[in-house]
């Protein structure tokens, strides 16, 4: 049986989320509620970033995502590319209902959401997205450009709030330089209204040497979805496969499902080592990962 709602009310807790490959069916333990009262968390779903297999993508669409699905993905985050529906984004959304997956959100260009808000946010509502994230502004890293840039999310968010739509922002490397006394992405996450979606990629933050529990800690409830992927490093021998690093995975999941309140963790593969596929490298991440949560 599978059981999403975990309660606590006072006391540790340890619940078995059910058997089977996903990580929604695997065990999460949380800390107790030391306040005495309820709290609810819900265990987010997994997805794959489809940027991940953008390869297989081209050669097979359908049978890719239909690989991802029988890997235990429950969704995917788009990354621009469509296949076949480009033109049908009712049709793609059928037909991920029918191998069992959904979208947690898709990645657009700022350009194309502000200069052609109306047909974006038409194709993404057929697709049944909800999330739309901006995955790179250079803006967000240039002292003379980060405002305005902070302000233009602001807008766009007003603009997808009536709709049931959010608008969010994907960090890289240049966000976690010094601004000031912080780093630009905090600048952005203190400079925008709540509903804009903090999306952290973890390895990205690792990679500048950023604390990615201490920033989830930093912003409650904003880190609605974020990117769980192993960060490549230099002269290091460790695979940049989940599970195969040094990265306190168990800890950083239970901030970002308690503090950050995580609807979707979205692994992402960008380094394919020892041979493998991008399907194959993207599996073993979410296979480490299962290991992990199921420990």
């Amino acid at each position: 049986m599978s059981v999403r709602l975990i309660i606590f009310m006072g006391i540790s807790l340890l619940i078995g989320l059910g058997a089977g490959c996903g990580t929604s069916e695997s065990r999460l333990a949380l800390n107790s509620d030391l306040t005495g009262g309820a709290k609810t968390i819900v265990a987010p779903r997994i997805g794959a970033q489809l940027w991940s297999v953008r390869d297989a993508l081209k050669e097979d669409f359908d049978g890719t995502l239909t690989a991802l699905s029988l890997q235990g993905f429950e969704g995917v985050e788009f990354a621009g590319y469509f296949g076949k529906y480009a033109e049908r984004p009712a049709d793609l959304k059928r037909f991920l209902a029918s191998i069992g997956l959904t979208t947690s959100g898709a990645h657009v260009p700022f350009e194309q959401l502000d200069q052609q808000f109306q047909q974006t946010v038409t194709f993404y509502q057929a697709l049944g997205v909800r999330t739309l994230i901006i995955p790179w502004d250079a803006r967000a890293f240039a002292d003379d450009g980060v405002a305005a840039f902070a302000s233009d999310l602001n807008r766009l968010s007003q603009k997808l709030t009536p709709l049931g739509m959010q608008i969010g922002f994907h960090n890289h490397a240049q966000e976690w330089a010094n601004f000031g006394n912080k780093s630009f992405f905090e600048y952005i996450a203190e400079n925008t209204v709540a509903e804009v979606v903090l999306q952290q990629d973890v390895g990205w933050t690792l990679n500048a040497g950023g604390d990615p529990i201490a920033f989830v800690k930093s912003y409650p409830g904003r880190i609605l979805t974020t990117h769980f992927k192993s960060p490549l490093r230099e002269n290091d021998e460790r695979l940049p496969i989940i599970g195969s690093d040094d990265v306190p995975w168990l800890a950083l999941y239970h901030a970002t499902v308690s503090d950050g309140g995580a609807e979707w963790i979205v692994i992402e593969q960008e380094e394919y080592p020892q041979g493998m596929s991008s399907i194959e490298s993207l599996a073993k991440s979410k296979g480490g990962l299962d290991a992990i949560l199921a420990d």
